[in-house]
């Protein structure tokens, strides 16, 4: 076991490294500079502000630095918003995205196996018609879509629940609707379509002959192996989720870290583009992580396997 954590966590490293060092190259590839736009003739002044934060240096220089800031978890400052650094923007901004991204999983995850497990126990019936067709939909509709539909028909024509920001539980309704929809839909037909499989196996076959209950059939033995496959996409519905709270946030104006991401790249701010960048990557990869240690909790099998292995 620690052999595996050792390797496990030499590969997410290299894996983070690789994504740090591409963003950076690419980034700094694109034409241009932070301080083109701004109001001034004045070339000293420019030179002045790019030898302020280390862009007049060579690039390989300047990745040596920031790879040395960042082991001391220095993100940097921000050079459209001077007076803050990279690391304040994601404490204030982060919880937001993290409290937007966390109930639309929850959400996604509780509907969808709900969903799916109605739709393979009354398989070819209304139930099931009706909880792939709104899987479907979940599946057709982009999030921002979605989210224009509902703060049409919510918001608008129906003026239940307010749009923009993050300030109570009512403005969180709209926008965790709209992200989550699509996560459901998937995880809906994966918990389907495995349920079909694991209710067709000879130990189901067996447990009703024992005469165990419907409900104990369902929840003890079939959902448990059922959700395997559901475990094996969290990890990229994750990523999904928040990436899209990027788009979200800009539609419902929630001050999350989608806010500063998209503002970041309109602006060229080299530091906090990478700063997002690199924190996502990180949580995400600590995610995949989790999913991998997710399958011996649901299938001990798995651990197993491994033993024998040795």
């Amino acid at each position: 076991m620690n052999s595996y954590f050792i390797k496990r966590l030499v590969a997410m490293i290299i894996t983070l490294w690789l994504i740090i060092t591409g963003t950076f190259f690419l980034m700094h590839s694109v034409p241009g500079s932070p301080f083109n736009e701004e109001r001034t003739t004045n070339e000293a002044i420019q030179k002045n502000l790019e030898a302020y934060y280390q862009l007049d240096k060579p690039l390989f220089v300047q990745y040596g630095n920031y790879l040395k800031s960042l082991v001391q978890f220095d993100l940097g400052p921000s050079i459209k918003k001077s007076s803050q650094t990279v690391n304040d923007l994601l404490g204030r901004g982060f919880p937001v995205s993290f409290e937007l991204g966390l109930y639309t999983l929850i959400l996604a995850i509780i509907s969808g196996i709900t969903l799916g497990v109605l739709a393979a126990l009354r398989h070819n019936g209304i139930i099931d018609y009706l909880a792939m067709t709104i899987a479907v939909l979940g599946i057709s509709i982009p999030n921002f879509v979605m989210a224009t539909l509902l703060i049409q028909q919510l918001a608008v024509n129906i003026p239940i629940f307010p749009v923009a920001t993050w300030a109570s539980p009512k403005h969180m309704v709209l926008p965790i609707l709209a992200l989550a929809t699509g996560p459901m839909a998937i995880i809906a037909r994966l918990t389907r379509t495995s349920m079909l499989e694991v209710l067709t196996q000879d130990y189901i076959k067996t447990a009703k002959a024992k005469g165990l209950s419907p409900v104990k059939i369902v929840f003890k033995h079939a959902l448990r192996n059922a959700l395997l496959p559901v475990v094996t996409v969290l990890g990229s519905l994750a990523a999904s989720i928040l990436t899209g709270t990027f788009v979200i946030e800009k539609i419902f104006a929630i001050p999350g870290m989608g806010k500063y991401f998209v503002d970041s790249i309109n602006n060229r701010d080299y530091p906090v583009i990478m700063g997002t960048t690199v924190f996502y990557s990180a949580i995400l990869i600590v995610m995949l992580f989790l999913v991998d240690l997710a399958y011996g909790f649901l299938d001990p099998r798995i651990k197993l396997h491994k033993k024998e292995a040795k």
